[in-house]
């Protein structure tokens, strides 16, 4: 019954690890730059070397499909209502076997709905908490039918094309992703997956909770960041999770000419909000 996780190790170190929880359709290779910024950034303001991890998420990358009995219960119409709650459980259980009690938690877009359902179940493990591009609300009715027709066509016609558009521009998107870097990179990476895990991510999507009501529980520092050009988590979107967060002092980054995807198209902005996160919980330590 347990989900098996690969796990990226971009520097050990020690203290508090720093663990980037990446977007779908996508795997953890989405973290590279931003943690070679990282590192540099860190080494640069003099701090002591910590942890940086990003694990896949179960059916991306190298991590395993999850089967029936580790995924849980499903939902009539095909959702899983259970696997974001073991996925969550088996990045603490990570967590704990490499000798840590906290971390501090970076999600972008399906990434967040994992940092935020780690804070709802496991707050004890929560050292800090970054939020990009991305919402605590569940699935509207309709784009939960969306997210799971998604699913069955890539399981039924053993294609990736259904999330293809992530890589494709459109208009009011940011420069870099109207750039041929950008949509070369992202194709690359969406024909690396395997269409039965996007699918099992759609669905164990589908199948969250709403998180809003933990927003003013978070007592750690946190940060969110929002794309100027985010068509699905715009900074006015954004700001309201921010805002949320009464029982914290969350920094609120708006990045210029700037999508969904913030982290791959501005790796450095994003770099430099996350080592401010760092430091700020190490001084609440």
């Amino acid at each position: 019954m347990n989900i098996r996780v690969s796990n990226k190790v971009y520097r050990s170190g020690e203290g508090v690890p720093l663990i980037l929880l990446h977007a779908f359709p996508i795997d953890a290779r989405m973290w590279d730059e931003c943690a070679a910024n990282l590192i540099r950034m860190s080494d640069e303001r003099g701090l002591d070397p910590f942890p940086i991890w990003a694990p896949d998420t179960p059916g991306a990358g190298d991590s395993a499909i999850p089967d029936a009995a580790a995924t849980g219960e499903i939902a009539p119409d095909g959702a899983y209502c259970e696997a974001l709650d073991r996925v969550a459980g088996a990045y603490v259980s990570m967590l704990h076997v490499a000798g840590y009690s906290k971390a501090i938690w970076a999600g972008l877009s399906m990434g967040g709905y994992m940092a935020m359902d780690l804070q709802r179940l496991y707050p004890e493990v929560v050292a800090g908490l970054a939020l990009f591009d991305t919402t605590t609300a569940a699935d509207s009715p309709k784009g939960r039918r969306n997210r799971l027709e998604v699913a069955r066509t890539c399981l039924e016609d053993n294609t990736v094309d259904p999330v293809m558009h992530f890589a494709l521009p459109k208009s009011g998107d940011s420069t870099v992703k109207r750039g041929n870097q950008f949509q070369d990179l992202m194709t690359g990476w969406i024909d690396d997956q395997r269409p039965e895990g996007l699918a099992w991510r759609q669905r164990m999507a589908a199948g969250r909770l709403d998180t809003s009501d933990q927003l003013a529980k978070i007592q750690v520092p946190a940060s969110v960041i929002s794309g100027e050009n985010d068509p699905s988590s715009p900074p006015e979107k954004m700001r309201l999770i921010a805002q949320g967060m009464t029982s914290t002092n969350a920094v609120f980054t708006a990045i210029p000419d700037c999508g969904h995807f913030s982290a791959v198209e501005h790796p450095d902005i994003v770099a430099a909000a996350l080592v401010d996160l760092v430091e700020r919980v190490g001084r609440s330590a």
